[in-house]
């Protein structure tokens, strides 16, 4: 029998896949394996013959129709994070907020080295044997990919951002081979994919005792790598080594660089990414399934981690970290970093954590059910949403992400016929003209709304 696999039907044909890959591991007949699609991405293809048994749907964190039971991140955190009371809407369970850094780790990191502290604690104290994470890929033609980390010397080569495609399929399949249990470091989508397979084969809870969670912005086709590459004078294939976080110290942490070496010449090339424009608000070379995920925090991760974008860590440019922690094993992990002083941490008010979060918060949230009805529209499966409610957005935040869904597929579409750095510029610059100018004006008009609402307020008191 050589049916087409849920997973290719129903998510790889709407443009709903993200690469995580853990349908390969699922797969009943090992039929599926993974492969660059056009536009940059990882995806899987089927590669054998196959019954369809739909055990590859089953994981897949773009499932359309997923089982009542784990239909969205509010269902697997009750059934995977059953020991952590608080909540909040917008945040997930939790158990406290904090901001900070490690005093070993931050400089080598990308922002505040807490997810290396907090993995390097998991090796020594035997918690787990192993960590999946990203590391330099030795595949041809691939820059980085998940590899298996078994002691710290080769856990701090993991230790910087990559805004590239990965897909877990590259260690999944050791995964019961391996003895001893596992950690995984991954983005939203990643983590939801493991826990849904958790709930499928329950040994793998007992396998993958503990998940880090990365707080994403939205993940980037390996376009993005290519058009940095470009903008900084080395052809995309001769870039090797590629760098997205490069810190200055001396400035604030918004202020990194991209870099990478020239094969030709092996010379390392710069670009300070102010220079380059925003690559984040604009959706550029972004994902499709990211449009449809409303897990701004990385909800059912042990712990989660992401960038302190907030005054005065902002301005520090050696890197600070915002952490959630989950569960009670992050939360003693934590604690005790503190005490022996290896970490330095401050509790983060629940409001101020919302506040570093905002900009995801606007678009994952409040624009979610705009992108959900043009899909619809446009009869494209959507998977649950936890956040598409009927309430109506102004039309000058529709104008917003009516631009951004446009340059993000525009520039999908410009980059893969093979257009150089200028070119791309060039054809882009109307579509995110408009985009800016759309989003000032939202903005504009907004603080205008919140100015007459507070005098309004003042005068009623």
């Amino acid at each position: 029998m050589n049916n087409i696999p849920k997973v290719i039907e129903l998510v790889v044909n709407n443009d709903l896949c993200i690469g995580c890959g853990i349908c390969t591991y699922k797969c009943s007949n090992k039929a599926l394996q993974m492969k660059w699609d056009e536009n940059g991405f990882f995806v899987p293809y089927l590669s054998n013959s196959c019954n369809c048994d739909g055990s590859c749907i089953k994981v897949c964190p773009f499932n359309p129709y997923p089982e009542k039971d784990v239909e969205t991140e509010n269902e697997l955190a009750n059934l995977c994070l059953k020991e952590t009371t608080s909540f909040h809407l917008q945040v997930g369970k939790y158990r406290n907020i904090y901001a900070g850094y490690s005093n070993e780790f931050r400089l080598t990191s990308s922002s505040g080295g807490i997810a290396t502290f907090v993995l390097t604690e998991l090796l020594e104290r035997g918690i787990v044997n192993h960590i999946f994470s990203v590391k330099e890929s030795r595949t041809p033609g691939i820059h980085y990919e998940y590899a298996i980390s078994n002691d710290k010397k080769e856990l701090l080569a993991t230790s910087q951002t990559k805004y590239y495609p990965v897909t877990l399929a590259t260690v999944i399949s050791n995964l019961n081979e391996l003895e001893g249990k596992v950690a995984i470091v991954g983005v939203a989508c990643f983590i939801k994919a493991i826990r849904l397979a958790q709930t499928n084969e329950p040994n793998l809870i007992d396998k993958i005792p503990f998940l880090v969670g990365i707080i994403c912005g939205g993940v980037k086709s390996r376009f993005f790598t290519e058009y940095l590459a470009e903008k900084t004078d080395v052809p995309k294939n001769l870039c090797f080594k590629p760098e997205f976080r490069i810190k200055d110290v001396s400035s604030t942490a918004s202020d990194y660089s991209f870099g990478c070496l020239n094969k030709k010449d092996n010379q390392k090339r710069t670009i300070k990414m102010r220079a380059v424009g925003d690559m984040w608000g604009t959706g550029l070379f972004k994902a499709n399934a990211c449009d449809f995920c409303d897990d701004v925090t990385t909800e059912l991760a042990d712990i989660s981690l992401g960038d302190a974008w907030l005054k005065p860590y902002d301005k520090d440019g050696k890197g600070t970290n915002v952490v959630v922690t989950r569960s009670t094993l992050a939360e003693e992990i934590i604690s005790e970093g503190m005490k022996s002083i290896k970490i330095h941490l401050e509790e983060l008010s629940l409001n101020r954590f919302l506040f570093s979060q905002q900009g995801s918060y606007n678009h994952r949230h409040k624009g979610l059910n705009y992108r959900i009805e043009r899909a619809k529209k446009k009869r494209q499966l959507v998977p649950p949403k936890r956040f598409n409610n009927k309430k109506s957005i102004n039309f000058d935040f529709k104008i917003v992400q009516y631009y951004r869904m446009k340059s993000r597929k525009m520039s999908l579409a410009l980059w893969k016929n093979k257009n150089s750095a200028s070119l791309f510029d060039k054809k882009m610059k109307k579509t995110l003209f408009l985009l800016r100018k759309a989003t000032h004006l939202y903005h504009y008009k907004k603080a205008i709304f919140n100015k007459l609402t507070n005098i309004n307020n003042q005068k009623r008191i």
